[in-house]
């Protein structure tokens, strides 16, 4: 067994490093390996070329890895931690809050008039704000209700909720800012610079270190808090340290690329099925690089195609959110 998912370690690491090569030279301009690495290096490359792929493409290959990443681990910890296939990243309402933290600032930055650089870190900023205000709410309410069901039931009233303020603000906005909106909720990985990733890098590394520190209680969480407690875990406080994680995850990725779908979703069940086992010892770090390769495969597809990067996510996400409901229908 061991034997195996080393093999299966390998493979997908490979695939990581295949993918973000491909991904480098895909696009409208198609960009040869040999200029890729020649760019990368400092080596030969035409100048146009060298620009592509340091200032634009490099970057979006690296948001495109933690993306996916980061989603795929976030979505893992809240379908253990609810025992909910269907639970995903932003079951807790994160999506929704930086949704109404985004749509707020929208509506009101056309009245300020605030700068270009303003407004992409304001963006981000009001994504953090609003999904940490979600993170607050759930946090309060994780410390005095013990029942794990009911604060899933409250994070998806909760998401609700958010969810029918946003539509009021994008019914009252102007046109110009509604269009801003919506361009946002489809998602993108071409929005963000250098400055920026040097955000979010760190705060999905930080996460994904939490995620890595849970490991432990997430296995034990396989068979329920009663039991868990049983074997002597803090399950309040590890509960809070997942929610920590899956905030600082999600809601990094929400703030700079937007609310991306199904990944989160999908790719744990894709993994369970690659490696064969629930261990989260195996399970959590080949879900980062199963959730790394099918970003990079989407964002591949999706500028080849030029459509969104949700449009493309949905369509990979889908058909395994219908799998996963037709076996569990079946048992």
């Amino acid at each position: 067994m061991k034997q195996r998912h080393s093999i299966i370690f390998i493979i997908l690491s490979l695939l990581v490093i295949l993918l973000f090569t491909a991904d480098l030279g895909a696009g409208s301009i198609r960009i040869p390996l040999r200029n890729v690495w020649g760019a990368l290096t400092g080596g030969e490359c035409p100048r146009d070329q060298a620009l592509i792929v340091t200032h634009i493409r490099l970057i979006k290959g690296i948001a495109a890895l933690l993306a996916g990443a980061a989603l795929s681990v976030s979505g893992l910890q809240m379908q253990t931690l609810f025992r909910n296939p269907l639970a995903g990243p932003y079951v807790l309402g994160i999506s929704s809050g930086a949704s109404l933290g985004v749509a707020l600032f929208i509506l009101g930055a056309p009245f300020m008039r605030l700068p270009s650089w303003v407004m992409q870190f304001g963006i981000a900023g009001a994504a953090w704000i609003g999904a940490g205000a979600v993170l607050l709410v759930i946090a309060v309410a994780g410390r005095r209700i013990r029942d794990i069901m009911v604060i899933l039931i409250l994070g998806m009233m909760f998401s609700s909720g958010v969810s029918a303020i946003v539509q009021i603000l994008q019914y009252l906005s102007r046109d110009e800012a509604l269009k801003s909106f919506v361009i946002w909720t489809m998602g993108s990985l071409g929005e963000i610079r250098w400055p920026q990733m040097w955000i979010l890098l760190p705060s999905v590394a930080v996460g994904l270190i939490l995620a890595i520190a849970t490991i432990k209680p997430l296995n034990l969480l396989l068979f329920g808090e009663e039991y868990a407690a049983s074997m002597g875990l803090e399950v309040r406080r590890s509960r809070s340290l997942l929610f920590i994680s899956t905030t600082l995850l999600a809601g990094s990725v929400t703030a700079f690329c937007g609310p991306i779908g199904f990944i989160g979703l999908a790719m744990p069940h894709v993994t369970r099925m690659i490696v064969g086992d629930s261990d989260h010892r195996i399970l959590l770090p080949a879900t980062i690089l199963s959730g790394a390769a099918i970003m990079l495969v989407c964002d591949i597809a999706s500028r080849l195609l030029v459509l969104p990067i949700n449009a493309i996510t949905a369509l990979v996400g889908i058909p395994v959110v219908i799998a996963v409901v037709l076996r569990n229908s079946h048992r």
